[in-house]
């Protein structure tokens, strides 16, 4: 297994800086997301020769691996400019990739096209949730061979706001792709927008599972119905967070445990992004939380 950090709290630091900073604390592995100097949301990456090496000169000073690169592209954009965009965009990032020596990539399903273009950002009418999913198999016809023929995994999460948010059709959607290299993603988080009973969705994802996302939320379905008071009323935002373990309501016996249960011996990233105020102690917690529950749990298996 791979613990690894998401360091999105620590963007402020240089690149070449990333990786003695989560050897620091604690971490052997990175799971680098978009960053405005390498890859870039929504955007080209900004990479080229000189910086690769840097990089990769400052993981082996740091003894760190790359756990995952997460790109960020419109991939399933129903505006054809912007998802061919994304597929080159894509193409280039499986090649640095290659360059980097990693073997794993993770995204999300995708939101559609950029909210400039007049069209729903969120997709959740009908229509646009169609429109998006035809787009998303359009590139991953293109894109899959690519993963296959360089050896590479791709690790796909449904993100509240994405054409697919929850659990199912998520699962049998990835399925369908039919691809060992493509494998689903559970981000804890979002925990309460797959549904109630987590042990039993960890058990239904257990055949495509390869990467858990680890990081605390609240339930937005509370039956109070004023956990979250947003404006204007009826609004469709979706709300969730990526709190310490233990400062939301995910079930976490039940998480771990039921990892362990299944047999996980995939990526496990500590998912953090609410304390920019104290990131390092936070990742250090996390790190060592993470690592509590595996002693408890994986030493029984």
């Amino acid at each position: 297994m791979k613990i690894a950090l998401d360091p999105f709290m620590h963007r402020h630091l240089p690149l070449e800086a990333l990786p003695s900073k989560v050897a620091e604390l604690g971490y052997d592995w990175i799971e680098l997301s978009p960053r405005g100097d390498f890859l870039e949301w929504f955007k080209a990456p900004r990479v080229f020769p000189e910086r690769v090496k840097g990089f990769k000169r400052a993981l082996r000073d740091a003894n760190v691996g790359i756990a995952s690169l997460l790109p960020m592209y419109r991939w399933a954009s129903n505006d054809e400019v912007e998802r061919q965009a994304a597929v080159r965009h894509w193409k280039r990032a499986i090649h640095i990739a290659v360059e980097l020596g990693v073997d794993t990539m993770n995204s999300e399903f995708g939101r559609g096209p950029h909210p400039d273009k007049g069209s729903c950002y969120c997709c959740h009418t009908g229509s646009m949730i169609e429109t998006c999913e035809d787009a998303w198999w359009r590139s991953m016809e293109e894109l899959v061979p690519i993963f296959e023929a360089e050896g590479i995994n791709l690790h796909i999460e449904p993100h509240p706001e994405d054409w697919c948010e929850t659990l199912q059709p998520a699962l049998d959607i990835i399925r369908t792709v039919n691809s060992k290299r493509v494998k689903f993603l559970y981000c804890a988080p979002h925990t309460f927008y797959f549904g109630d009973d987590t042990a039993l969705m960890l058990r239904e994802a257990a055949d495509v599972l390869a990467h858990v996302h680890v990081g605390d939320t609240f339930n937005h379905k509370a039956s109070s119905g004023l956990r979250y008071i947003l404006n204007p009323p009826g609004t469709q935002a979706r709300v969730h967070q990526h709190l310490d373990i233990g400062q939301g309501e995910v079930p976490w016996d039940d998480f771990f445990g039921t990892l362990a249960e299944i047999g996980f011996d995939g990526i496990m990233t500590a998912c953090v992004f609410a304390w920019e105020d104290r990131a390092d102690k936070s990742s250090r917690f996390m790190r060592d939380e993470m690592q509590r529950y595996v002693d408890q749990y994986w030493g029984k298996t």
